[in-house]
């Protein structure tokens, strides 16, 4: 796949005019073709492979919060970056997730071509599947260089989505609880 993308990015440079021959472009086709597979490595891995069995016994039903996940992802629409925080909450029934998996899960989804309303019910409902919580609560917040680089041009705006699943759905408390501790 690297060659095919090289030589669509060869072209596509040519087409802007530009002179793929000279000294600051002869490499650049081969180095956007790694960067891209690197940022869309997500449609390679699957939950499986990323959770790898970090599934634990736990005797414990009290919300865990894990926060400030960084994630990095490219706009289906632009094919141009949004960047931000993810926070996911989960009351465990009876089983809890290895730490670095839930980077790995949100990792995993942002490195494909997303809208961030998409990535934060992917994001809770594998969380979900994982874990088979009680309920599980996902907040992102994302700046989207599409609306930032381009279009209306709006530097300071972000977006926030949120998906709330089983007692975070049902329980205003629940809630109330996982908003307050993340600062929303």
């Amino acid at each position: 796949m690297s060659d095919k993308l090289q030589a669509h990015y060869s072209e596509i440079l040519g087409i802007l005019g530009e002179d793929v021959s000279r000294d600051g472009l002869v490499d650049t086709p081969k180095r956007a073709a790694k960067a891209m597979q690197f940022l869309t490595d997500g449609y390679e891995k699957s939950l499986d492979d990323v959770v790898n069995g970090a599934i634990f016994e736990a005797d414990t039903d009290e919300m865990v919060i894990i926060q400030d996940i960084e994630f990095y992802s490219l706009c289906e629409h632009h094919i141009l970056p949004f960047i931000g925080r993810c926070h996911i909450a989960y009351i465990p029934s009876k089983k809890v997730l290895g730490l670095s998996k839930f980077a790995r899960i949100v990792d995993m989804y942002a490195r494909r071509l997303q809208i961030q309303e998409g990535l934060t019910k992917q994001i809770a409902d594998a969380v979900q599947s994982v874990t088979g919580a009680q309920g599980v609560g996902v907040v992102m917040e994302g700046k989207h260089m599409c609306m930032m680089m381009r279009g209306v041009q709006k530097q300071n705006s972000s977006m926030v989505t949120s998906v709330m699943l089983g007692t975070f759905r049902e329980s205003q408390a629940t809630r109330t609880e996982f908003l307050r501790l993340i600062g929303k």
